[in-house]
Order: C-alpha cells, then sequence, then structure tokens
C-alpha cells in the first residue's frame, strides 16, 4: 500500500490505486488483505481505476476499539472520497456483504458486484453460525488466536487434516496477528442470513455472482441477493469455487460496470 487516508474515526486506512478509467474498490474478505484482492486489481487495471485497501486492523491499517460494522462503511468512504468521491464496489465473500452494507448506507457508489457472500443458506446453518458467534467471542477474550482461526477454518468446511497442516506453516503467524478481525467480519454477517429489508434499500444495480464448482447454498446466497434488491442481476461462473479466478472474473465484472 502506497497511501492512506483517515476514517471518521481517526483510524488510518491504507490502500493502492492502479490503472486508469472508472474507480472500482475492492473489498477483501475474512482472514484476508487488500494484497488477497491485488491480482484482481491488476486484471481489470486496462479498463479501470482499480483501488485496493487493508480492512481496519490489517495489514498497514489502523484500527480503533470499539468495532462496529458502521465503522467498516465509514472507511470505505473515505476511501472513496480520498480516490475521487465515487466509485463501483465489488466485494468477495464477507467482503461482499460489508459492500452491500455500504451500499444500503448510501454511499456514492455506481453499481455494487459480490462473490459469493456466505450466508448460511444450508441445514442447520443458522444455528451453526450462532454457535461459531460464542465460541469466537470467548476465544477472542481469552486472546487464543489460534483457536481463533481454527473456529473459522472449521466454519469454513476445512478438514481437519488440513487444519492441523495449517497450524505447522508458516503462514500461521500471519493468520493469528490479524484474529482479532474475525470478529468485524462475523458481524457484517449478522445472523448468518440475507439481509432482505436492508437489501431492499439498495438504490444502484446489484451484480450477485457464484461459483458453479461452489455448494449449492452460495449460489441459493447470490439468488437471494438479487430477489431482495431492486435492481439485481445473477450469474454463475462455471467451473469456479469460492476462491475464484481473477481472469475470469475480470472480464464479467467489466461488462456490468460498464466497460
Amino acid at each position: 500500500m502506497d497511501k492512506k487516508t483517515i476514517s471518521r474515526d481517526g483510524t488510518s486506512i491504507a490502500y493502492h490505486r492502479t490503472g486508469q478509467g472508472p474507480v472500482v474498490v475492492l473489498v477483501s474478505g475474512a482472514m484476508s488483505t487488500g494484497a488477497t484482492v491485488a491480482p484482481l486489481a491488476a486484471a481489470l487495471s486496462d479498463r479501470f481505476s482499480a483501488v485496493v485497501y487493508d480492512r481496519r486492523g490489517r495489514g498497514e491499517s489502523g484500527d480503533t476499539a470499539p468495532y462496529a460494522v458502521q465503522r467498516e462503511v465509514e472507511d470505505l468512504a473515505a476511501v472513496i472520497e480520498a480516490v475521487g468521491g465515487e466509485a463501483a464496489l465489488y466485494g468477495t465473500s464477507s467482503g461482499g456483504a460489508l459492500a452491500l452494507h455500504a451500499a444500503a448506507s448510501g454511499l456514492p457508489v455506481r453499481q455494487v458486484a459480490v462473490y459469493e457472500p456466505p450466508f448460511a443458506l444450508y441445514e442447520g446453518g443458522a444455528e451453526e453460525r450462532a454457535q461459531y458467534t460464542g465460541n469466537l467471542t470467548k476465544a477472542l477474550a481469552e486472546d487464543r488466536r489460534g483457536d481463533a482461526v481454527e473456529l473459522f477454518l472449521r466454519l469454513t468446511g476445512l478438514a481437519p487434516e488440513m487444519i492441523a497442516n495449517a497450524r505447522q506453516s508458516p503462514m500461521w503467524a500471519g493468520m493469528e496477528a490479524i484474529a482479532p478481525t474475525l470478529a468485524y467480519d462475523n458481524a457484517v454477517m449478522g445472523d448468518g442470513l440475507v439481509p432482505r429489508d436492508r437489501l431492499a434499500t439498495i438504490t444502484v444495480p446489484v451484480l450477485a455472482l457464484a461459483g458453479g464448482a461452489s455448494p449449492d447454498w452460495m449460489r441459493e446466497a447470490a439468488q437471494q441477493i438479487v430477489q431482495s434488491v431492486p435492481q439485481g442481476t445473477h450469474r454463475t461462473l462455471e467451473g469456479q469455487t469460492h476462491a475464484v479466478e481473477p481472469q475470469v472474473l475480470a472480464p464479467v465484472l467489466a461488462e456490468f460496470f460498464g466497460v
């Protein structure tokens, strides 16, 4: 990140801009930083001014207690103001839920595209989300960051042996470093259900995407988002999983954003 802006509560938010054209701000999901979506920014940079940023508590951005989802909406507002005052938004996973929150809050955005916000539309999903929230809160309160990361990885469906291997990997320390932000993404996801009433207030076009190789409930979540907003479009990217390939995604976003 080579630039910084200041959010409403005084938190420093780091961002990077690449390319020229209409501005698109990319919002990363849980356990990630702006660097996670940088390959997508590069794929968009021939048609857009693509902006990545470190959400609060991650990378080169600061953090200020107490946390509230509205603080992250204000962070996005500060980034948008710093890069010209208007932007399209793209959010992946829980970053997609945050982008939808921002649009519903009336930020100056032209369009919003989201990829697989993980609303819990599977059997027992709401109950699992509630249990996760309780266990995560306890682990973070006791500063058991490794356990918090493991809870999240289990929620994503990662196999126990893969989690055990991850704990021994060089990346584990970095994951523990941003473990407190798992509570932030959990707050963004709310009770885990699609926030239909809030989505109904979004006045700009929304594109909800899911991968053809992802679980059925993720495609169902994308469809429910589209059904909830006044101007919604749904697309399935065949062969893609939750880890969508930037070169597949970029042309779809370019078409939706009008370039």
